[in-house]
C-alpha cells in the first residue's frame, strides 16, 4: 500500500500512524491476518517511514489479508476511514519479495523560506565537493554523529514562489537513515547556511535507485505486472 501524509498530518509520527491504520482497518472491517501465538497481532509490515514533521507522497505498508480481496475496494474503504491527510494512493496484491528490499532511496523536496537561490546554491556546491560531512542527531540512546555526505547522491537548487529556494536531493537509505535534516545541518557546516524559518520537507518518491543516473524509481512496478493465480 502506498499511502500519503498532507497538511498537518505531517506532524503525525510513526506511532501514530501505526494506530490510526490499526483503528482504521478494524474500522473498515478489513479480513486481516493474525499472527500465531498467545498475543496475536494483525500483520502490518512497515518500512521506511518518513521523520515526523516531513509531508510525503510516498509511504509504503505491507498488510496480510485472511481472504483475497478486490484491491481498489480495500483501498477505498480504508480510505475512508483514515484521517483526511493520511491518504491511501494505491494498493496492489503483492507479488514476490519484501517490498522493504526495494526501498532503496528516496528524492525528497525541501522549500527553505527567506533563503536566496543563490545563497542554497552555493552551499550546495561545497557540500557536493566534500567528501564527508559529520552531523550530529539527538536520539533516544544520546547524540550520534552521522556522515550526511555518504548517501547523499545528488542535489539540485531552484526558485520557489516568493521568496523561497526549494532543495531537490535524491539520499541512497543507510543505516542510519540520512534524513533531509541532516543534509540541512550538513550544509550548516560547510558553509553555514542556516534557514529564518523552518524548512518544510516533502518525500515525493521512495523506492530502487537507478544506479546509471541517480534516479529513484516506482517499487510497485513488479507488483502490478505478476499476475496473481486464480482461487
Amino acid at each position: 500500500m502506498r499511502y500519503a501524509k498532507r497538511g498537518r498530518m505531517r506532524f503525525a509520527s510513526h506511532r501514530d500512524f501505526q494506530r490510526a491504520l490499526e483503528r482504521a482497518l478494524r474500522r473498515a472491517e478489513i479480513p486481516m491476518a493474525y499472527s500465531a501465538g498467545f498475543s496475536p497481532h494483525p500483520r502490518i509490515s512497515y518500512a521506511g517511514a518518513a521523520p515526523t514533521g516531513a509531508a510525503s507522497e510516498a509511504e509504503y505498508v505491507e498488510i496480510a489479508l485472511a481472504r483475497r480481496c478486490d484491491p481498489e475496494a480495500v483501498r477505498q474503504a480504508l480510505d475512508a476511514a483514515l484521517p483526511d491527510g493520511l491518504d491511501v494512493v494505491e494498493l496492489v496484491e503483492a507479488g514476490t519479495g519484501p517490498l522493504a528490499e526495494r526501498l532503496e532511496g528516496s528524492r525528497w523536496r525541501v522549500v527553505l523560506a527567506g533563503v536566496a537561490e543563490e545563497e542554497l546554491r552555493a552551499a550546495v556546491d561545497r557540500l557536493l565537493v566534500t567528501q564527508r560531512v559529520e552531523v550530529e542527531r539527538l536520539t533516544r540512546s544520546g547524540v550520534r554523529v552521522i556522515d550526511a555526505r555518504g548517501a547523499l547522491l545528488s542535489a539540485a537548487v531552484s526558485s520557489g514562489d516568493g521568496e523561497c529556494a526549494i532543495l531537490d536531493l535524491v539520499v541512497r537509505h543507510s543505516t542510519p537513515a540520512v534524513r533531509p535534516d541532516d543534509v540541512l545541518a550538513a550544509l550548516r557546516v560547510v558553509a553555514d547556511l542556516a534557514p529564518p524559518s523552518p524548512p518544510v520537507a516533502t518525500r515525493l518518491a521512495q523506492g530502487p535507485l537507478d544506479e546509471a543516473d541517480g534516479a529513484v524509481t516506482d517499487p510497485l512496478v513488479t507488483d502490478r505486472t505478476t499476475a496473481a493465480p486464480d482461487v
